[in-house]
């Protein structure tokens, strides 16, 4: 678990890391440099889990080896079933990031949301719904590493 006291925001213990896929952890189905090393550093602190279409049907392969449980989300709905998802996880105890349109409900529901603006590009609604917005996977994965990161970007 992950606990961080943000001053003038909220008090967060984060036991879930909920992220979605492609444009987020993957770059056309495959996992951007880095990703895996990070997951796996940050995987003894927080349980994570990845919830996706998986439009390129790579996503097994690519995270085979890697501490995550992966969910194949239909098609259909999936906004919906993302946040289904979380709140079952209980919303409280969540850090989620996206970047696609699907994933602006979980962000806003999430205790922790943060969007993602990488080769892919973003919703606005998503990064609308965002607590946090990052430049890459990377760097919001380094914010969980670091808490201060986010005491400093979200205080008021």
């Amino acid at each position: 678990m992950i606990e961080i006291d943000i001053p003038g925001f909220r008090k967060l213990h984060l036991a879930h890391l909920v992220s979605d896929y492609n444009g987020t952890l993957a770059i056309d189905g495959k996992l951007i440099p880095g990703v895996q090393e990070a997951v796996s550093a940050l995987s003894s602190n927080i349980r994570i889990h990845v919830i996706t279409a998986d439009t390129f049907g790579l996503a097994a392969v690519q995270l085979a080896g890697l501490p995550v449980k992966l969910t194949i989300a239909p098609v259909e709905a999936q906004a919906e079933t993302k946040l289904e998802f979380i709140s079952q996880l209980g919303v409280d105890s969540v850090v989620a990031i996206g970047n696609g349109r699907n994933d602006r409900k979980m962000l806003g529901a999430a205790v922790l949301g943060i969007a993602l603006i990488q080769r892919e590009g973003a919703s606005a609604e998503t990064l609308a719904s965002a607590d946090i917005v990052s430049p890459g996977i990377l760097e919001a994965l380094e914010l969980l590493q670091n808490p201060k990161r986010l005491v400093a970007t979200l205080r008021s």
